[in-house]
């Protein structure tokens, strides 16, 4: 048993850890070493929680630890740079589990001594917090863990009444929190069975809140369930009065809201509209963007507007990733600048499957932070640019956010590339992106589409510069 002193030292440490880890992570330069700090801060919380409380010895820690860090070694080693939001998604769902168990099981403790009578009022309404957020979590991290994988369509999933049986679930987990201590108080009956339909509903209402929102909202859907994770933590901290656990779940789940809200600003739309709206369930109408034909092009003419380019904005998206063409495209911006070209990368906020999912892909292939730009930046001067290559980005650069107003995107910010001189865009078809989107981009006079992996195309670009 440590000492009393010593373990809120102990805390007090960790909590310093996750904040100093967190503030590294604003920095790309810093942002590895802040997760490790982080992550030290955890090993410390996890350790001192689990000693001092006789839960398990330190023979048992170490197996934990061992089991732990092979696991997080494999999954780092295995899981595709494609495969990183799911894999965020999953570790969203498995926080909200945790919480639920832990909520469920301080209950369960209590009941199995017929202590049920010694919780106040005020812990019992706790746990139930903990077990409803944590359920809502978990199934809604799954549902997003199968729409970004694919096994789950990424198109909203709506029914004739959808709205009013999310509310009525919401009416009954509300009424079931409220009447859970009356009941245990009044001994009319055990509370225990509400509780089980309490966990029951909370785990169907995280599958009906995330089933009808459409994969182009995924990035702020992800930010949400993030933030829902931490306060679930931090119930949960509550639940078994540690600390740590509070400032912990306290800490994501801030970031998660504050994230939340700039990803919202990022699509000029508000989060109940994210949440209720069903993006992308209609289908979209072709304006008069798109008329006339896309203007394919070859690796080889390409190369000929790249060569007499005197600036290049890189725009990547999703699509780069699919391909995992990022060093390829370090590699294509070296040999433009050594050419003689300024090379920039334009980042949308809500570019790929989860927010910053852009800056790891370049940050991975060595592409230095101070040439990623953030889409207010370059789009007062992009008619002054040379050549803009869209890598697998649709939604994002879909001008008809700005021209039509029949489009579900209608109002969103996005990066002006059709202003700018010339456009080549990579993709392998003329299919719409994720959300489902027709992108009259394509059929624009100054665009090129050079059809094909951008992997592989990217790579005849370098290769024609070196030749």
């Amino acid at each position: 048993m440590i000492n009393e002193v010593i373990i809120n030292l102990l805390y007090i440490v960790a909590a310093i850890l996750f904040i100093v880890g967190l503030k590294m992570l604003g920095n790309a330069k810093k942002a590895r070493k802040g997760n490790l700090i982080s992550a030290i801060g955890m090993l410390i919380a996890i350790v001192t929680a689990l000693i001092s409380n006789n839960v398990l010895q330190w023979q048992w820690v170490a197996v934990g630890l061992i089991a732990g860090s092979i696991v997080g070694a494999l999954a780092a080693r295995m899981v595709a740079m494609t495969a990183i939001p799911e894999m965020v998604a999953l570790f969203n769902g498995f926080g909200g589990a945790a919480s639920l168990l832990v909520g469920w099981s301080e209950y369960h403790r209590y009941a199995v001594a017929s202590d049920v009578m010694d919780i106040s009022v005020l812990s019992l309404l706790i746990i139930i917090v903990t077990i409803l957020i944590g359920g809502v979590t978990f199934t809604g991290s799954i549902i997003a863990w199968g729409k970004l994988a694919g096994k789950i369509p990424s198109k909203p999933i709506q029914y004739s009444g959808q709205k009013i049986v999310n509310a009525l679930i919401v009416i009954l987990l509300i009424g079931g929190a409220v009447v859970f201590a009356p009941l245990r108080d009044l001994m009319l009956l055990d509370s225990y069975p509400l509780l089980i339909i309490i966990i029951v509903l909370s785990c169907i209402l995280g599958i009906t809140f995330v089933i009808p929102i459409g994969g182009g909202d995924m990035p702020v859907v992800m930010s949400l369930l993030n933030s829902f994770s931490g306060m679930a933590a931090c119930a949960a901290g509550f639940v078994i009065s540690n600390n740590v656990l509070i400032v912990a779940g306290a800490l994501v789940g801030s970031s998660g809201i504050i994230l939340t809200t700039i990803m919202c600003k990022a699509m000029n739309r508000k989060l109940t509209n994210v949440l209720f709206s069903g993006f992308g369930s209609g289908k979209a109408k072709a304006g008069a963007g798109f008329q006339g034909e896309a203007n394919p092009i070859s690796v080889e003419d390409t190369y000929i507007i790249l060569e007499a380019a005197n600036s290049v904005l890189i725009v990547p998206g999703y699509g780069m990733a699919v391909a995992q063409a990022q060093h390829a495209v370090c590699e294509l911006a070296e040999q433009l600048e050594e050419n003689g070209a300024e090379v920039n990368f334009a980042i949308h906020p809500v570019a790929g499957r989860m927010p910053g999912h852009m800056n790891v892909l370049l940050a991975e292939a060595n592409v230095p932070y101070e040439k990623l730009k953030e889409m207010d930046d370059v789009n007062p001067t992009i008619e002054m640019v040379d050549v803009v290559i869209v890598i697998g980005a649709n939604d994002v650069v879909n001008p008809a956010a700005r021209t039509d107003e029949s489009s579900p995107i209608y109002g969103m910010p996005v990066i002006n590339v059709d202003k700018a001189r010339t456009v080549i865009v990579m993709k392998r078809s003329l299919n719409p992106g994720f959300a489902g989107i027709e992108n009259p981009l394509f059929f624009n006079d100054n665009t090129r589409m050079l059809f094909g992996d951008a992997k592989k195309s990217t790579q005849g670009l370098v290769a024609e510069f070196k030749g």
